[in-house]
């Protein structure tokens, strides 16, 4: 099997040697060919978009170039919550790559327990988003008791303003440019009865 070793590490002050030596003695173990080490020096907090070692991991993944994927721990593949850690390894599962945790073992999809361990992580997902959910909830009813006004703040005459400047030539979208609202809006401001 065709192996990609990732490693990441969150500043500069610290090296991702320790973890690509054991990395590469366990794939060499196991009988993978190591095809590539990618390496990000940043945040596991940062999506994969912004870090480009990740970004190429996956653009192979897509392109099928490898077949495992083998990872020091979860935290360095991901530290973006369980939501979105699921949608990374559940990318890699549809370009047909396998994953692997070294220090986590029971992390992988490799074994017999992969379905179980997807399953449990997308279980924590959503519990994650009805978390998040119920916080965000709470935190409006808090400001609604403190007497704040929730929504767009109000704009007397906006309307007016709209249809004054319709009746100069504005098309839409410069109407929505100058009142600081969306082409839509503006055009239900200047056409309501």
């Amino acid at each position: 099997m065709k192996c990609i070793i990732y490693s990441r590490v969150s500043t500069t002050d610290q090296t991702t040697e320790n973890q690509i030596l054991q990395l590469k003695e366990y794939a060499e173990k196991q009988g993978w060919t190591i095809s590539e080490v990618k390496t990000d020096i940043c945040s596991g907090s940062k999506s994969a978009d912004e870090r480009a070692g990740l970004r190429e991991v996956f653009d192979l993944a897509r392109r099928r170039k490898f077949d495992v994927l083998l990872f020091w721990s979860l935290d360095r593949l991901s530290r973006e919550g369980t939501r979105k850690t699921l949608e990374y390894l559940s990318l890699l599962d549809n370009c047909k790559v396998k994953w692997h945790s070294y220090s986590e073992e029971y992390i992988s999809s490799l074994g017999i327990f992969a379905d179980a361990i997807i399953s449990l992580m997308a279980c924590l997902a959503k519990q994650e988003r009805l978390r998040i959910a119920d916080r965000t909830k709470a935190g409006l009813q808090r400001a609604v008791s403190q007497g704040k006004v929730l929504g767009r703040p109000k704009r007397p005459n906006i309307d007016r303003q709209a249809i004054e400047l319709r009746k100069q030539g504005y098309s839409f979208s410069k109407i929505a440019l100058a009142l600081n609202i969306s082409k839509t809006h503006a055009y239900q401001l200047c056409n309501e009865p």
